[in-house]
């Protein structure tokens, strides 16, 4: 695929992220990367953060293919403060957000293919009033309806799934029980089927303690939390073993 032959494809959308941080640089040379055969992509934020690089200012996503190949799409959202590397500015805060929040607009308008979300700075927008933990809650909120949040790290040929995120090891013990996994493990195979393309996914449930319990003496939550989920989840027809 090159970018001219993808030109009517919709384009990825790129979060500026924290400004502070990398994701200006990760957007210049991702851009480096891809500008010969794409995808095409349009980076959400301020174009400062690019480091040099050639950057035209767009009005939407529909111009991003036909200027991708010399320059970084960019729609620009101008930070209040300039950024320091490192240094991370809580009024920059409003402007990380707002370019999440069009980001997933864009998408659920289909105007973009995905969005694709630089690291931010949790403590920072924290600072500013942010109330979620992470980005996967603040999108579930964004594009409501499709079931709990689920945080999938995909790899070639593994996909893995927490069962609990943004959460102290602490409370993730705490939060831990059997109708949590249920939610999540159901979800994840619903997303495999639909998103992956996967019509008949297999689970692997990872055990919580050393040894998996080693038969309660090292912990029960093997045998009283972990393994009815997989029972019920076989029960429903899913392939789950652990």
């Amino acid at each position: 695929m090159n970018v001219a032959a993808s030109s009517k494809a919709l384009p990825l959308v790129l979060s500026m992220g924290e400004p502070a941080g990398i994701g200006g640089e990760i957007a210049a040379k991702a851009w480096k990367l891809l500008r010969q055969d794409g995808p095409a992509f349009l980076f959400l934020g301020d174009p400062a953060l690019l480091g040099g690089q050639p950057w035209r200012a767009v009005s939407g996503p529909e111009q991003a293919a036909s200027v991708f190949r010399d320059a970084v799409p960019v729609l620009p959202l101008i930070l209040p403060v300039p950024a320091e590397p490192g240094r991370p500015d809580v009024r920059n805060a409003p402007a990380v957000i707002a370019a999440i929040e069009q980001g997933v607009a864009l998408c659920r308008d289909g105007r973009a293919a995905a969005l694709v979300t630089n690291p931010i700075q949790k403590a920072t927008l924290t600072a500013a009033g942010f109330r979620h933990p992470g980005h996967t809650e603040f999108l579930a909120e964004l594009a409501p309806g499709g079931g709990p949040p689920v945080m999938l790290l995909a790899a070639s040929g593994l996909r893995s799934v927490p069962v609990t995120i943004h959460c102290s090891l602490r409370q993730a013990l705490e939060r831990l029980n059997t109708g949590l996994i249920l939610r999540i493990a159901r979800a994840t195979a619903a997303g495999l089927r639909q998103d992956f393309g996967i019509d008949r996914p297999r689970l692997a449930l990872a055990g919580l303690n050393p040894h998996a319990g080693e038969n309660g003496t090292m912990g029960t939550e093997e045998r009283d939390i972990i393994a009815p989920a997989i029972a019920a989840l076989r029960q429903e027809g899913i392939d789950a073993r652990g």
